[in-house]
């Protein structure tokens, strides 16, 4: 009897250890990242493709990359050979249309003949509105590419990094003690600077307007966190707002949340969000 069971389990363990080895996650299907050609796709809008251009060539380090068009990239989306980082356009179930420009990064090969939203996606990164984007996406590409990347590095290292998206990327606000948080008055929703009055009164946590909030970016400014929302210009109930607090610096991303358009919850950071990054900051 137990010879035959020693002999059912000696069947069993080679089944068992042959499926695990059929089991790729997303970290090692990414794991050759590195080593390809990531193909950077220009759209034909003049402003973004000039910027993707500028700052690809400025700042992409992790990996070799060459530019394409869009006709160029339907030929080779099949190739397994190329990654692709492109703008692309979201919508959400309950939307009529598009209401969010991403920058999307994918991996070519399997799944191509279904178009982009059947190829491996590596991340999204929700940047501006669809159809009446502001062009402050414009001037926060330079970190929205470092964003990447450094997801991407996370990510090629964990799988916890891979599938828990930007918010799994995130630096503790914890560690942000001597950073001052600025706000873009645009980016809050309305009501939030008057109803959470007492969090931004001590000097930490501050309201501008969007050109000194962008100011701090563009220069680089030392020890300060800048606020920026990704959402529909007008965006309806059931469309999503990104919101996002990033190290004009160093442009590493401390805080990354969505919530769902509401009658109670519009387009900005809410209530919710001052309350949450000052407890966390503080602990």
């Amino acid at each position: 009897m137990k010879k035959a069971i020693f002999i059912i389990i000696s069947i069993l363990i080679p089944v068992f250890t042959w499926g695990q080895a059929q089991i790729t996650t997303k970290k090692v299907k990414i794991g050759d990242f590195t080593q390809k050609v990531t193909k950077v796709v220009l759209t034909g809008n003049p402003f973004m493709d000039g910027a993707l251009k500028d700052e690809v060539t400025a700042r992409w380090r992790i990996s070799p990359y060459e530019f394409c068009t869009l006709e160029e990239f339907e030929a080779l989306k099949g190739n397994s050979s190329y990654y692709f980082l492109m703008p692309t356009s979201g919508q959400f179930r309950k939307e009529s249309e598009p209401s969010l420009q991403f920058l999307t990064l994918i991996k070519g090969g399997k799944g191509s003949e279904k178009g982009i939203d059947g190829m491996l996606e590596v991340i999204s990164m929700p940047i501006a509105s669809a159809r009446y984007p502001s062009g402050r996406e414009l001037i926060f590409l330079p970190a929205f590419i470092d964003i990447i990347q450094d997801h991407v590095t996370g990510a090629m290292e964990k799988d916890i990094n891979a599938y828990g998206g930007l918010g799994n990327n995130t630096m503790n606000l914890g560690r942000s003690e001597e950073f001052t948080i600025v706000f873009s008055e645009d980016d809050l929703c309305e009501g939030v600077p008057e109803e959470s009055a007492e969090l931004f009164g001590n000097g930490t946590l501050t309201i501008t307007d969007e050109d000194e909030a962008d100011r701090y970016l563009e220069e680089n400014v030392d020890d300060i966190l800048v606020s920026y929302v990704a959402a529909a210009e007008d965006p309806q109930p059931g469309s999503f707002c990104y919101k996002m607090l990033i190290d004009t610096q160093t442009h590493r991303l401390y805080y990354f949340r969505k919530h769902k358009i509401s009658a109670k919850a519009g387009r900005g950071f809410t209530n919710e969000d001052i309350k949450r990054i000052f407890t966390e900051r503080n602990r």
